[in-house]
């Protein structure tokens, strides 16, 4: 009998061995057809086990699907003939979701190709690896970078410098480093930034390495540049009136024939030579305390980091500075957001930058007819806070705008042009930043990343 449906089937296997259970029953019950009962009750258990093997091929069918899934073999397929309907949509079911992983395997196989190729054409040196050492990928720029085809275990960088093989094993996700490695004659000026990531049970750290060297050497001698135009400007302001001076002053007490002081000076000569001696010592003076105030420049301490409350550091520099926005009828407010927000700093050298800053809003918006000033703190989040100081004055001319921080420049007459440079390299030590923007008349805003 061969039925279509799966059902049938089973009912008809059913009353088959209940069929033969009944003629048994009736054949047991005569000696002479012994040999037949034996036969029938052989025949009733082949039935049965038919019947059960014909059932669990449902179960069958089911490990194998999840066997395959397990060893992501997606190349089976599944078909029965002459089970009938139930079957056959278990076999279309089977097929559909072997095609879904199939599918899927394909594309997270492009995906992947994908992101590889990308990460073996950056420029950047790129190399990842576990915890505990095992280097899972390099690409290509930092097979170029060191001259390697191959890298098991990060340990192994020791063989180019042990240094760099040690901060790349103490290394932290956000960590941003710069270090000097010297290979095959070359020197390296690496800046170096890692992230972390968990993968499989297991974490993972990944580290970029950009040679900066080029660009250093650049912005190096950009920044002596600069900085020598400005030393020059303020040293030949004082040296060409003293040398001008003397000059006068020899003119007045040497006689230039005998090349010996003159044995009869008039007194408005004397009083002259007084004056320009005067002056002289007094732009003397002037360039002392000039050197005096680089000198100062570059002896910054180090920071001594504290975590304290950013509303009590605004209080304090509101006190400060209160009696000098009380006389220029300026509207200064100091928000901190959210109220309570800590920040782990130099408290004492983060005063002296907002100080500085703010102090320099209070001269920006002396012409303004509704000056303000608004000094903000806020949380940036992933640990980021910044502190800023805008205002509403005469603002940053575009021409000015990269020569701010150079030491030395400034665009006030009573100024020393110290101020921002502090500022910067201030921030410097506390491994954050400034930042300016300025749109002259309506807003200048300097901001401190930390």
């Amino acid at each position: 009998m061969n039925f279509r449906n799966f059902r049938f089937m089973v009912v008809g296997r059913v009353l088959l061995i209940m069929l033969s259970v009944v003629v048994v029953l009736w054949v047991i019950q005569r000696p002479e057809y012994v040999i037949s009962s034996i036969i029938l009750a052989l025949l009733i258990i082949i039935q049965v086990a038919g019947l059960v093997k014909y059932v669990e091929r449902t179960n069958r069918k089911l490990s194998v699907f999840f066997d395959a899934i397990r060893h992501s073999d997606f190349s089976s397929s599944f078909s029965d003939q002459g089970l009938g309907k139930s079957f056959d949509d278990l076999n279309q079911a089977f097929n559909e979701v072997i095609a879904e992983f199939q599918k899927t395997r394909a594309e997270k196989e492009e995906h992947f190709n994908y992101l590889h190729t990308v990460v073996q054409h950056v420029s950047n040196a790129i190399i990842v690896y576990k915890k505990d050492g095992k280097v899972t990928m390099l690409n290509n720029a930092f097979k170029r970078m060191f001259r390697i085809s191959n890298l098991r275990f990060i340990d192994e960088m020791d063989k180019i410098d042990k240094n760099l093989s040690e901060l790349l094993q103490n290394i932290k996700a956000g960590d941003s480093e710069l270090i000097k490695v010297f290979h095959d004659n070359e020197l390296l000026q690496l800046s170096i930034r890692a992230t972390e990531f968990r993968m499989q049970a297991s974490d993972f750290v990944l580290v970029s390495l950009q040679n900066i060297h080029t660009e250093l050497e650049a912005k190096e001698m950009d920044s002596w540049q600069k900085l020598i135009r400005v030393l020059t400007h303020e040293i030949m302001n004082s040296i060409t009136p003293i040398v001008s001076l003397s000059s006068t002053v020899k003119g007045l007490l040497i006689d230039e024939e005998s090349v010996k002081l003159k044995s009869e000076i008039d007194p408005d000569d004397v009083e002259s030579a007084q004056s320009a001696l005067n002056t002289i010592e007094r732009r003397s003076q002037g360039l002392l305390n000039f050197v005096e105030v680089y000198r100062n420049l570059t002896r910054i301490p180090k920071p001594s980091f504290r975590h304290f409350e950013i509303g009590v550091l605004f209080s304090n520099i509101e006190q400060l500075l209160q009696p000098k926005v009380a006389e220029r009828n300026i509207s200064c407010v100091y928000r901190v957001v959210p109220p309570g927000l800590k920040l782990t700093a130099d408290p004492d050298l983060v005063e002296q930058v907002l100080i500085n800053l703010v102090i320099n809003s209070i001269h920006a918006v002396q012409q303004a007819e509704s000056p303000k000033i608004q000094i903000l703190a806020t949380n940036e989040g992933f640990n980021k806070i910044s502190i800023s100081v805008s205002d509403n004055g005469y603002g940053i001319k575009p021409d000015n705008m990269e020569q701010i921080f150079v030491p030395f420049f400034t665009s006030k007459k009573e100024g020393s042009g110290i101020g921002l440079s502090l500022a910067r390299e201030i921030m410097r030590l506390h491994k954050g930043n400034i930042t300016v923007k300025s749109k002259p008349q309506v807003e200048t805003k300097f901001t401190l990343h930390f």
